[in-house]
Protein backbone atom coordinates (compact mmCIF):
# COMPACT_ATOMS: atom_id res chain seq x y z
CA UNK A 1 0.00 0.00 0.00
CA UNK A 2 0.97 3.16 -1.20
CA UNK A 3 1.03 5.89 1.84
CA UNK A 4 -0.17 9.18 0.31
CA UNK A 5 -0.54 11.42 3.26
CA UNK A 6 2.96 11.48 4.87
CA UNK A 7 3.07 15.01 5.24
CA UNK A 8 1.18 16.31 8.03
CA UNK A 9 1.93 18.82 10.76
CA UNK A 10 0.74 17.27 14.14
CA UNK A 11 0.89 20.38 15.98
CA UNK A 12 -1.72 21.87 14.03
CA UNK A 13 -3.71 18.62 14.20
CA UNK A 14 -3.26 18.53 18.19
CA UNK A 15 -4.31 22.34 18.83
CA UNK A 16 -7.02 22.23 16.27
CA UNK A 17 -8.57 19.00 17.90
CA UNK A 18 -7.69 20.59 21.54
CA UNK A 19 -10.01 23.23 20.46
CA UNK A 20 -12.75 21.88 18.90
CA UNK A 21 -12.93 19.07 22.06
CA UNK A 22 -11.44 16.40 19.66
CA UNK A 23 -14.13 16.56 17.25
CA UNK A 24 -11.58 17.23 14.43
CA UNK A 25 -10.15 13.89 15.03
CA UNK A 26 -12.94 12.19 15.47
CA UNK A 27 -14.39 13.13 11.90
CA UNK A 28 -10.73 12.60 10.83
CA UNK A 29 -10.57 8.81 11.75
CA UNK A 30 -14.19 8.45 10.20
CA UNK A 31 -12.42 9.52 7.27
CA UNK A 32 -9.55 6.97 6.97
CA UNK A 33 -6.91 8.02 9.13
CA UNK A 34 -7.86 5.11 11.59
CA UNK A 35 -7.27 2.84 8.31
CA UNK A 36 -4.43 4.25 7.39
CA UNK A 37 -2.63 3.89 11.32
CA UNK A 38 -4.51 0.17 11.81
CA UNK A 39 -2.73 -0.73 7.91
CA UNK A 40 0.60 0.84 9.51
CA UNK A 41 0.29 -1.56 12.54
CA UNK A 42 -0.88 -4.59 11.26
CA UNK A 43 -3.77 -4.96 13.45
CA UNK A 44 -7.57 -4.22 13.74
CA UNK A 45 -8.47 -1.65 16.78
CA UNK A 46 -11.34 -0.62 18.53
CA UNK A 47 -12.81 2.24 16.94
CA UNK A 48 -11.82 5.89 17.52
CA UNK A 49 -15.55 6.95 17.81
CA UNK A 50 -16.40 3.94 20.28
CA UNK A 51 -13.48 5.41 22.56
CA UNK A 52 -14.69 8.73 22.03
CA UNK A 53 -17.93 7.95 23.60
CA UNK A 54 -16.43 5.41 26.20
CA UNK A 55 -14.26 8.88 27.11
CA UNK A 56 -17.22 11.50 27.67
CA UNK A 57 -17.97 10.01 30.67
CA UNK A 58 -14.32 9.17 32.30
CA UNK A 59 -13.30 12.81 31.29
CA UNK A 60 -11.55 11.71 28.68
CA UNK A 61 -9.08 9.38 30.24
CA UNK A 62 -10.22 6.60 28.45
CA UNK A 63 -9.85 7.79 25.10
CA UNK A 64 -6.26 9.10 25.80
CA UNK A 65 -5.33 6.03 27.21
CA UNK A 66 -6.77 4.74 23.92
CA UNK A 67 -4.35 6.58 21.77
CA UNK A 68 -1.48 6.22 24.23
CA UNK A 69 -1.32 2.56 23.66
CA UNK A 70 -1.41 3.18 19.40
CA UNK A 71 1.18 5.52 20.18
CA UNK A 72 3.68 2.98 21.73
CA UNK A 73 2.57 0.67 19.21
CA UNK A 74 3.60 3.14 16.58
CA UNK A 75 6.89 3.21 18.28
CA UNK A 76 7.42 -0.35 17.98
CA UNK A 77 6.84 -0.46 14.54
CA UNK A 78 9.31 2.56 13.90
CA UNK A 79 11.96 0.63 15.90
CA UNK A 80 11.26 -2.87 14.25
CA UNK A 81 11.85 -0.57 10.94
CA UNK A 82 15.14 1.00 12.26
CA UNK A 83 13.87 4.42 12.65
CA UNK A 84 15.49 5.44 15.38
CA UNK A 85 15.40 9.36 17.18
CA UNK A 86 12.38 10.89 19.22
CA UNK A 87 9.53 8.92 18.47
CA UNK A 88 6.28 8.33 20.34
CA UNK A 89 5.35 6.36 22.92
CA UNK A 90 2.81 5.59 25.51
CA UNK A 91 4.63 7.51 28.07
CA UNK A 92 5.11 10.66 25.48
CA UNK A 93 1.13 10.56 24.58
CA UNK A 94 0.13 10.36 28.43
CA UNK A 95 2.01 12.93 30.06
CA UNK A 96 2.13 15.84 27.33
CA UNK A 97 -2.13 15.25 27.62
CA UNK A 98 -1.94 15.29 30.99
CA UNK A 99 0.33 17.86 32.45
CA UNK A 100 0.61 19.48 29.33
CA UNK A 101 -2.46 20.71 29.19
CA UNK A 102 -1.41 23.03 32.03
CA UNK A 103 0.36 25.17 29.83
CA UNK A 104 -2.43 24.48 26.93
CA UNK A 105 0.21 23.03 24.03
CA UNK A 106 0.86 20.09 25.46
CA UNK A 107 -2.00 17.72 23.93
CA UNK A 108 -0.11 19.50 20.59
CA UNK A 109 3.17 18.66 21.60
CA UNK A 110 1.97 15.21 21.95
CA UNK A 111 0.22 14.70 18.69
CA UNK A 112 3.23 16.52 16.98
CA UNK A 113 5.16 13.82 17.89
CA UNK A 114 2.61 11.26 17.21
CA UNK A 115 2.38 12.14 13.74
CA UNK A 116 5.95 12.79 13.36
CA UNK A 117 6.73 9.54 14.11
CA UNK A 118 3.38 7.94 11.79
CA UNK A 119 4.86 10.16 8.96
CA UNK A 120 8.70 8.61 8.80
CA UNK A 121 7.01 5.01 9.43
CA UNK A 122 4.92 5.46 6.52
CA UNK A 123 7.77 7.06 4.19
CA UNK A 124 10.18 3.97 5.29
CA UNK A 125 7.32 1.48 4.27
CA UNK A 126 6.64 3.57 0.69
CA UNK A 127 10.93 3.34 0.60
CA UNK A 128 10.48 -0.38 0.81
CA UNK A 129 7.32 -0.93 -1.01
CA UNK A 130 9.00 0.92 -4.11
CA UNK A 131 12.67 -0.91 -3.43
CA UNK A 132 10.99 -4.18 -3.71
CA UNK A 133 8.97 -3.51 -6.81
CA UNK A 134 11.93 -1.72 -8.67
CA UNK A 135 13.97 -5.04 -7.99
CA UNK A 136 11.31 -6.93 -8.67
CA UNK A 137 11.10 -5.58 -12.52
Amino acid sequence: MKFEHTNRNGFLIGLTDFFTAGLFLLVWMQLGLQDEIETVIGRRTQRYWIAYLLGIPTLFIYTLVWMAKIAEELKEKAIELGISGNLTSFKHMLYWNVFGVLILIGPAVATQRFFSTLNRVEKELNRRENGSRRSAS
